[in-house]
């Protein structure tokens, strides 16, 4: 290959240019680009975003010890667990990683809450790993509630041990046992002061499952812990550790919930059938940012309380800020929520909400819309 020759002062003055144009992409990727795999996340309630659709949380609630989880491209490991509580109270902690809504951390295009009445089935499924120095459960949290909220402690929780380790059992005592989703549960149900405990705990260690979650909610309604017209506001897996817990993984997690086969006419939490909904999507472009002005209208014969509407922004597009509605998580498959004084949409209605992006390449608008997990049309 010949050699090129330089003059001296042009070649470092292409260098430094060629330095300077690194250095700023680099910035540009560090303060847009989304949370990747392999972050580690300290801090007491942490989470990042995985998949683009399930929230890892650290959760560490119950101590003041240090607790890190890393999140994966598919779950998620403990990583550090220091400290134990005493095995005949509350666990330290529930490292775990959900699909749908958690003191208002709401997971990217949910479709929850919605109503039980109106789930077809909730597919999820799990591959755990275990450790053998600790002491702690595997363990599913099914919550649900008479409303659909997003926020704070709902009326009913659903445990689902896969594994117990040490001694250690659920809130309150057992009742009997049970088979749900073709295996053969021991059946708990307390109380813990704020909501409703019903526990299914497995006889032995199971490390994967693929299951419907709507087999243990319907389970619930039927023992009157919980009503066909409540709602299901999350799905989450993790593990409860009292001592230790270091190790311990969720390999891979994944959890859709299908509304629309049975649901309510009368459901205030939306329109029951595709099309029920309509979404106008304005927009003004300039070079590297636009505005997108956003009209949710429901075509149903039912108000909608407690919206969301859920997209998948294009690549290279992120939020900067929103107004009438929070935007999150900033890039990808993202959900508007409706803030305090816009949360319901009347039937024949609409609400309005916005928010400032930035783009690179060229600018395009998201394809779909769902409203609270039902497909609208676009205006």
């Amino acid at each position: 290959m010949p050699r090129l020759r330089h003059h001296p002062r042009t070649l470092r003055a292409v260098s430094a240019a060629l330095l300077t144009t690194l250095a700023a992409l680099a910035a540009l990727l560090t303060a847009t680009a989304p949370a990747q795999a392999d972050t580690t996340i300290c801090e007491q309630y942490g989470s990042t975003v995985i998949q683009g659709r399930y929230v890892v949380q650290n959760n560490r609630w119950g101590t003041s010890a240090t607790q890190c989880v890393t999140a994966t491209d598919s779950g998620f490991r403990v990583t550090q667990a220091d400290g134990s509580v005493p095995t005949n109270g509350a666990p330290k902690s529930y490292p775990s990683v959900f699909n749908g809504c958690h003191y208002t951390n709401c997971s990217p295009g949910t479709a929850l809450p919605a109503r039980i009445s109106g789930i077809s089935s909730a597919p999820s499924s799990i591959s755990y790993s275990y450790v053998a120095d600790a002491v702690y459960n595997a363990s599913y949290d099914i919550w649900l509630d008479p409303t659909p909220r997003t926020d704070g402690v709902n009326r009913t929780e659903i445990m689902i041990w896969f594994n117990r380790v040490g001694p250690i059992q659920p809130i309150g005592s057992q009742v009997g046992t049970a088979t749900v989703a073709g295996r053969t549960w021991e059946v708990w149900s307390g109380g813990n002061g704020t909501n409703d405990v019903l526990s299914f705990v497995a006889p032995s260690a199971i490390s994967s499952w693929s299951f419907d979650v709507m087999d243990f909610v319907r389970a619930t309604v039927a023992r009157g812990v919980a009503g066909s017209d409540w709602y299901l506001t999350s799905v989450q897996a993790g593990f409860e550790p009292w001592q230790n817990g270091a190790g311990l993984a969720v390999n891979s997690f994944s959890s859709t919930v299908n509304t629309g086969g049975s649901q309510d006419p009368g459901d205030p939490n939306g329109p029951g059938d595709p099309g029920a909904c309509t979404v106008s999507y304005a927009t003004n472009v300039w070079p590297g940012g636009f505005t997108a002005n956003v009209t949710v209208t429901n075509n149903g014969a039912a108000p909608v309380d407690g919206w969301r509407l859920a997209f998948t922004l294009p690549s290279g597009q992120s939020v900067v800020h929103a107004w009438n509605a929070s935007v999150t998580p900033s890039s990808g498959a993202v959900t508007a929520t409706a803030s305090a004084g816009n949360s319901r949409i009347a039937a024949g209605g609409s609400q309005s909400f916005g928010f400032q992006g930035a783009y690179s390449g060229s600018f395009a608008q998201p394809g779909a819309f769902q409203l609270n997990g039902t497909a609208c049309r676009t205006a």
